[in-house]
């Protein structure tokens, strides 16, 4: 997850390429040139010192490619029959995702079709995904610089309306106040208490009143069964309604595109190979996860959590926060494992276990003993 530095310059359109040419560039090493028909550029590009530069599923005139490889340039070809751009330079939002909000048309459900129909395949789909991963990766990495991130995690069946929604969209919204510990909330992306923290996080510049009318509109479509669009367009009416977004970002999965991403992260990291997903989901969590009652995939994360912290130096170990103390210690008896696991540890004093998400915010945004 490292950042790009120094002369590693990337370009995105051509308008940025022709100004920088236009300022003088004569040098290319260390540009990343995505996706851009360069086709009436080769006179411009012949002038330059390619060695260096990468050249990601660009067109080219005839001739140009080869030329451009000669000089020491790597080209990477465009990818056909994907609807994927496996070279792109920015993490995705809800509305490219939803480019048409009739689910199995729109970007979203176009990749998840192309994914189910490749089974995380082999050949050029195999080389699409790992491509596409990666750029992921890259963009997430710029995205995150300067901020600090916690996690919420929490089942995917939490319907809007139910008090388990609700108490997820109130931590978002007290894990991101603007006017208090400046965190940057991270979900998995998709529905239930993933859509609720991305909500709360995205409305706290916004009076507390402000969520409680949203969340009342949002019950009115509890799920995104049997209707996808239905479930998507009122999010969308909330979101036009209060335009103004505090920044959030969701890291769902194609693997598990049945289930929609949300329409309420401002950036949407998603990846193709969920076990991908997994691990980038709980690194980027600096600040810390909070864990919201959920199923499988949730004690999934609560161990895989655990398992970095267990192993982790000391300056990097986090907070593990679980919000229900009935919920884990007698529905799902994870907390008394986990506590065992921690024992004498120096994770020891980060892992804790609270009955409300006010007692989860207050433990991950008080400053560190």
């Amino acid at each position: 997850m490292r950042s790009s530095r120094g002369r590693t310059v990337d370009i995105a359109s051509l308008a940025e390429l022709e100004r920088r040419l236009a300022a003088g560039a004569r040098s290319l090493s260390g540009w990343r040139v995505r996706s851009l028909d360069l086709s009436g550029h080769g006179d411009a590009l012949r002038r330059c010192r390619l060695a260096g530069a990468t050249f990601l599923g660009c067109a080219f005139a005839p001739g140009d490619a080869v030329a451009a490889e000669e000089a020491g340039a790597l080209v990477l070809p465009h990818l056909p029959d994907t609807p994927l751009d496996v070279y792109r330079a920015d993490l995705y939002s809800p509305a490219e995702l939803y480019d048409t909000l009739h689910w199995p048309d729109s970007l979203d459900g176009r990749a998840y079709a192309w994914v189910q129909d490749g089974g995380e395949g082999e050949g050029a789909h195999a080389l699409a995904e790992t491509l596409h991963d990666h750029a992921v990766d890259e963009a997430l990495a710029r995205w995150r610089e300067g901020r600090r991130l916690v996690g919420v995690m929490g089942g995917h069946r939490a319907a809007r309306g139910e008090a388990t929604y609700r108490d997820a969209a109130r931590l978002g919204r007290l894990l991101a106040d603007p006017d208090g510990a400046a965190l940057t909330v991270a979900t998995g992306g998709g529905p239930g208490a993933m859509e609720a923290a991305n909500l709360g996080a995205r409305l706290a510049s916004y009076d507390a009143a402000v969520l409680d009318v949203a969340l009342e509109q949002l019950a009115a479509v509890p799920t995104y069964r049997p209707s996808i669009d239905a479930w998507v367009l009122l999010a969308f009416d909330v979101v036009a309604r209060w335009p103004d977004a505090t920044p959030s970002l969701g890291i769902p999965t194609w693997h598990y595109g049945h289930e929609p991403p949300g329409a309420f992260a401002t950036a949407v990291a998603k990846y193709v190979r969920n076990a991908t997903r997994e691990a980038i989901l709980l690194e980027v969590c600096d600040a810390g996860i909070v864990f919201l009652p959920g199923a499988a995939g949730t004690v999934q994360e609560v161990f895989q959590d655990a398992c970095e912290n267990y192993y982790a130096d000391e300056a990097s170990v986090a907070p593990m926060v679980l919000v229900g103390e009935r919920y884990w210690t007698e529905e799902l008896p994870v907390w008394p494992l986990l506590r065992a696991l921690a024992r004498g540890r120096v994770m020891e004093r980060h892992v804790h276990l609270v009955d409300t998400v006010e007692e989860a915010a207050d433990v991950v945004t008080r400053p560190p003993r």
